[in-house]
């Protein structure tokens, strides 16, 4: 009974947020604590949800001030420069702009940290988007598997919870699993070039008269001049930006099913209270936030920050919260300056820290009421004797759907042991099962578990119904690329 119930929560859920019948925070706490009724475990919510809080708080706290420190980055100007090679080479091609995407959140996500990756990669192309009339959701979708596929990292996660779980070295993981993983890379790049030509099909190639005249990022980013001295290029007829569903239309107004899927709020264009021209200040090269005699300061913390990060000095809350304080004394001394920056970043400490407390309650009931744990035996049950032999290729087509809807340390502590031991008594040794885990983690960093995914969503303004139907099917498309080619290479 609490597997089906377990089941049918979780689609219950999906499918709420999917037709926008309810807003994500409320789906994530009113749908498990009916469901938590329905077992009959309603007395035990209060403590369930406190245990999903506690468990979750580091990350709330960890997000929170990582928001304000690299958003304070972005104020000051640290990744200018590669916001300027990116537009250099995006130009004002849709294909190039989402190509663009895919590699700057696979550079960025070198850090080992979703919620930077998302950060810097949505503060870097949102402006773009938007000028283009792009589908937002495009970008949310592209940097989110790419980010899933380097979340593989030894520092990001999985791989040194799979290591411990199954007490190997992470080295043993990771390194022999680079091949499939480059593929699964190079599979994201190909996606976003289909993606981009699909794009390109449907608004046509902007052509900025300027752009030849100067440095690109001098016009796709300044305050906007409404279309001023722009053009659309159609199979080489040029066209007023009036046409093409240029002006309101946006990611709604291209043909096609996924096109009408990702809709007005996909794209957001025309968002409330955002016009683009706003949306371009937010770039502007000129900007009165920016402390070009502090840049190789910023950096040099940066880089200080990441490597203690990776080191485990100390615990990642405690870093950001030191790092953003240092931050904004030395960049921003003045105090009233200091609560300028906080203030312009509150909107997406509120909205990612409120959706991470949302999350506990949902992972709280999930695991207090045992749910988790008896769907995961029913799929592990469920695997025929036969397939003893191929448990490390068991092991990765389960990793999709488990880590989609349960945490990484409910999977990699409760379910991967359990899998190396029935592998291992047919031979399999428990560094391949441990490779083979890390396939799934493309679709998982599109979970509703994963808080950095609120980051990524929140900052482009995109409903999170319309990022998990139009990016599921790629970023399990990609997860099955990397098991694939792990196959291919003998690697598992």
């Amino acid at each position: 009974m609490l597997t089906i119930l377990g089941f049918v929560m979780i689609a219950t859920f999906l499918v709420l947020i999917m037709m926008k019948k309810m807003s994500p925070m409320g789906a994530l706490v009113l749908i498990p604590a009916l469901f938590c009724v329905l077992v009959g475990k309603g007395a035990h919510l209060g403590d369930y949800v406190l245990d999903g809080v506690g468990d979750l708080a580091p990350t709330a706290a960890m997000l929170m001030f990582a928001i304000i420190y690299f958003g304070v980055m972005i104020d000051v100007g640290l990744f200018d420069p590669i916001v300027r090679l990116i537009l250099r080479f995006c130009k004002a091609d849709p294909m190039r702009v989402v190509v663009g995407t895919a590699i700057l959140a696979a550079i960025v996500s070198l850090d080992g940290d979703g919620s930077t990756t998302f950060m810097i990669t949505v503060s870097a192309m949102v402006p773009l988007y938007r000028r283009l009339k792009m589908s937002l959701v495009v970008m949310t979708g592209v940097a989110a598997t790419a980010n899933g596929v380097m979340n593989t990292l030894p520092w990001g996660g999985p791989t040194a919870r799979a290591a411990t779980a199954l007490k190997v070295d992470a080295t043993d993981i990771f390194v022999p699993m680079i091949p499939a993983l480059a593929v699964g890379l190079l599979f994201v790049v190909a996606l976003a070039y289909g993606l981009g030509l699909r794009e390109r099909k449907r608004l046509g190639v902007l052509t900025l008269d300027d752009v030849t005249a100067g440095d690109p990022e001098q016009v796709l980013v300044g305050a906007g001049t409404g279309g001023k001295g722009t053009k659309v290029t159609k199979g080489g007829k040029a066209t007023k930006s009036t046409k093409a569903g240029r002006t309101g239309g946006g990611a709604g107004s291209g043909t096609g099913a996924e096109s009408a899927a990702d809709g007005p709020a996909a794209g957001a264009p025309d968002a409330p209270g955002v016009s683009d021209d706003d949306e371009f200040k937010g770039l502007d090269p000129h900007r009165a936030t920016l402390r070009p005699k502090l840049y190789w300061f910023n950096a040099a913390l940066t880089v200080a920050l990441l490597t203690l990060m990776i080191m485990e000095t100390l615990p990642i809350p405690v870093l950001f919260l030191l790092a953003a304080a240092i931050a904004l004394t030395v960049n921003f001394p003045h105090m009233p300056d200091q609560k300028a920056r906080i203030a312009a970043h509150a909107e997406n400490v509120v909205n990612v820290s409120g959706m991470v407390f949302a999350a506990a309650v949902f992972t709280g009931v999930l695991t207090g009421t045992g749910m988790v744990e008896h769907m995961a035996r029913w799929l592990v049950d469920g695997v025929p004797e036969g397939m003893g032999p191929h448990m490390a290729l068991v092991t990765g087509v389960l990793s999709l759907p488990l880590t989609y809807f349960m945490s990484n340390d409910g999977f990699y502590f409760g379910i991967v042991p359990i899998l190396a031991e029935a592998g291992a008594a047919h031979g399999v040794s428990a560094v391949e099962i441990a490779r083979a885990s890390i396939a799934g983690q493309a679709l998982h960093m599109s979970s509703p578990l994963v808080p950095a995914v609120y980051v990524l969503v929140g900052m482009a303004k995109v409903e999170f119904g319309d990022h998990t139907r139009f990016t599921v099917k790629w970023a399990a498309l990609t997860s099955l690329v990397v098991l694939a080619a792990a196959l291919a290479f003998g690697i598992i």
